[in-house]
């Protein structure tokens, strides 16, 4: 077992224990929806990396919930919503600051750049990606990446 899977199963005795009830249900659904990727297509155990994309996708489902039941006038669940993605994230690395974000795209610039031996455009737009979605390892998000990516290279 993953070393963060483990700790999310002691987070979840923990909460039960302490009658949390919000902490508990999210590391529940968590814990299901990482049994499914286990289970689904090739059956492995996760490792961290794949676990941290979990989390990330269950994240990114609950912003995308939060924002429909807000735009509907159902504001007490988009709370619910809210609440349960930051549970989730603090399960990720700590994300990059805007000034470390683009860092690392310009050293992924420059990377693409050397291969390529001289200019990189949009047309080089996922190589780059690729090479700074790996360096970011999980710690920023793919819609900030992109944006960011973009911006560097028009």
């Amino acid at each position: 077992m993953s070393e963060l899977k483990g700790k999310i199963r002691a987070d979840l005795t923990a909460s039960m224990k302490a009658r949390d009830r919000d902490r508990t249900g999210t590391l529940r659904m968590l814990l299901s929806a990482l049994t499914q990727e286990e289970t689904t297509g090739t059956k492995h155990e996760l490792g961290d990396e794949e676990v941290l994309k979990v989390i990330a996708r269950e994240i990114k489902k609950r912003h995308e919930s939060a924002e429909v039941y807000a735009e509907n006038g159902r504001g007490e669940l988009a709370e619910t919503e809210l609440k349960e993605a930051a549970i989730l994230e603090s399960y990720q690395p700590r994300q990059l600051s805007d000034e470390e974000l683009n860092e690392l795209v310009d050293a992924s610039i420059t990377e693409v750049a050397q291969a390529h031996g001289g200019e990189v455009g949009m047309r080089n737009m996922g190589e780059v990606m690729r090479a700074a979605t790996a360096a970011a390892a999980g710690r920023a998000d793919g819609k900030r990446l992109s944006t960011a990516v973009k911006s560097r290279l028009s």
